[in-house]
């Protein structure tokens, strides 16, 4: 194999437009491995780690380009680097023939005056000041870009609670506010459940839950996942919620989150004990007591917080899509050699409830954002031991599309633990909707069988789908391209978890 390179310098172009490039370029006869991007920190890193770093690169700047091509010899590889050039070119032709877009949020609001709502996706450095010019201007702010510091956020929510708009996020990858979905979110029905969720993929599995259930919602209003951290107070959380008891269209409240600080839960409760409307709660970590003491309903996981909410909105009974016969039936299939567990998750909540599910079950449990009583990896690019894994966490986001629009880390990764031959089983989620990879199951399986192929290794895969039929990639597409592969599928990451928990008892 050989390595071939080229620069483009002060040339920018975004980074879902090169991650899809360098996708289909990855896909040609010879080649190994493409890097397409701009010369940031992680994809230095990256390069590296790959192999395919060059001295050239050591001058260049965030705003100059590479591509990087490792193929079966140097005119394979430049061939594919022409190719990239090409649909470079291609691509900036079309932009230049389409509709003049606006260069800043001022041009943009001219063009929609009546919007009242502002969703910023710009690197972190530059996200609080456009949060703060859409603030002053009245606008509520959606705040998807991450890597903003918690001090910029207390005080973009301090003037947000003044003003009384919402600040969502920063990093707040899932709403759907009056029907309209916003960055991660997935295709569910209309209904009567209102749902506040300091957690993106924790949003996405309970709403997708509530929509195969039969039930629907008003609006799902992501926080941001520090929102419930003591600096910040659950602001918005707070605000979020009390708008939800005043929306007439809102029979039951969900409130969703990962574990919040004890002084923030308690005045959360003090903020909204005099709701006229039932709430289910979930906050991961919390005690159901102190929850149920004050006359909420606390779930035990997503998928129990989606069944509790559908039986307070209709008052029928609802049962988990798996009961916990059938998944205890299924490991009765399995039979799982000696080895270690790996989860390679894009939805950071539920990398955390996988953790907190399976540390009973296993000696020790590795992860990059571990639990309590779980370990700190020591190298996040090398697996030890038993291995859950966010690959949404901010440092394989940084300077790259998240895993749920570009799956190739991830892709990369499951490769690398499949060739482990410690491993024994694999856990992944595969997570549709609005902005999600067009077909993730085909390239997760793409990536499993050149696993396998390549080291003759064959853990027990097991995934689970965050999503419904209504969305554009469609569940059960999905699920029967996982399937077809020998993939195990689970319609929630609870019942999954349960799965790896059963097999390892038998183990």
């Amino acid at each position: 194999m050989v390595v071939s390179h080229l620069v483009k310098k002060q040339t920018y172009f975004d980074s879902v437009t090169l991650m899809l490039i360098g996708s289909q370029v990855k896909k040609l006869d010879g080649i190994e491995n493409a890097v397409v991007g701009m010369c940031t920190d992680y994809n230095i890193d990256s390069l590296k780690r790959l192999d395919m770093y060059h001295p050239d690169f050591d001058s260049l700047t965030p705003n100059d380009l590479i591509i990087a091509i490792k193929g079966s010899d140097e005119k394979t590889a430049k061939a594919a680097i022409a190719e990239v050039e090409t649909r470079l070119t291609s691509k900036k032709k079309s932009s230049e023939s389409t509709q003049l877009v606006p260069t800043n949020q001022e041009a943009a609001a001219k063009q929609l005056a009546d919007a009242n709502m502002v969703l910023i996706s710009v690197p972190g450095e530059y996200a609080a000041r456009e949060a703060r010019m859409a603030l002053n201007a009245g606008r509520h702010a959606m705040l998807f870009s991450d890597n903003v510091s918690i001090e910029e956020e207390l005080e973009l929510k301090t003037l947000g609670t003044e003003k009384g708009l919402l600040v969502m996020g920063p990093d707040c990858g899932t709403a759907i506010i009056n029907g309209v979905p916003l960055a991660f979110s997935n295709a569910v029905r209309s209904g009567n459940i209102g749902l506040v969720a300091a957690s993106g993929t924790g949003l996405q599995e309970v709403t997708s839950t509530i929509h195969r259930l039969g039930c629907g919602i008003t609006q799902a209003i992501g926080v941001g996942g520090r929102d419930l951290s003591e600096k910040i107070g659950g602001k918005m959380t707070i605000m979020a919620t009390k708008a939800l008891i005043e929306d007439p269209e809102t029979k039951v409240i969900v409130l969703v989150s990962k574990p919040p600080a004890e002084s923030v839960l308690k005045n959360l409760m003090s903020e909204i004990k005099n709701a006229n409307k039932p709430v289910v709660i979930y906050f991961i970590g919390a005690d159901p007591k102190l929850i149920e003491a004050q006359g909420f309903t606390a779930a035990k996981n997503l998928e129990d917080a989606a069944v509790q909410a559908c039986k307070l909105s209709t008052g029928k009974s609802y049962e988990p899509e798996f009961s916990d016969a059938k998944i205890d039936e299924m490991s009765k299939k399995i039979k799982l050699p000696t080895g270690n567990l790996r989860g390679l998750y894009s939805g950071g909540t539920l990398c955390d409830e996988a953790q907190r599910i399976l540390r009973t079950s296993l000696p020790e449990i590795y992860s990059n954002t571990p639990v309590k009583g779980c370990k700190d990896m020591k190298d996040v690019y090398k697996s030890e031991g038993n291995c859950i894994i966010d690959l949404g966490d901010d440092v394989f986001t940084r300077g790259k599309a998240h895993p749920m629009i570009d799956p190739d880390n991830r892709a990369q990764r499951m490769i690398q633990e499949i060739s482990d031959k410690s491993v024994n089983m694999i856990l992944f989620d595969v997570v549709l909707g609005y902005g999600s990879h067009t077909d993730m199951a085909g390239e997760m399986v793409e990536a499993i069988n050149k696993g396998k192929k390549a080291s003759g290794n064959n853990p027990v895969m097991a995934a689970c789908i965050c999503g419904t039929q209504d969305d554009m990639q469609g569940y059960s597409n999905q699920a029967a391209k996982l399937e077809d592969a020998g993939i195990i599928v689970f319609p929630t990451n609870v019942a999954m978890v349960k799965f790896a928990q059963k097999c390892l008892e038998r183990k």
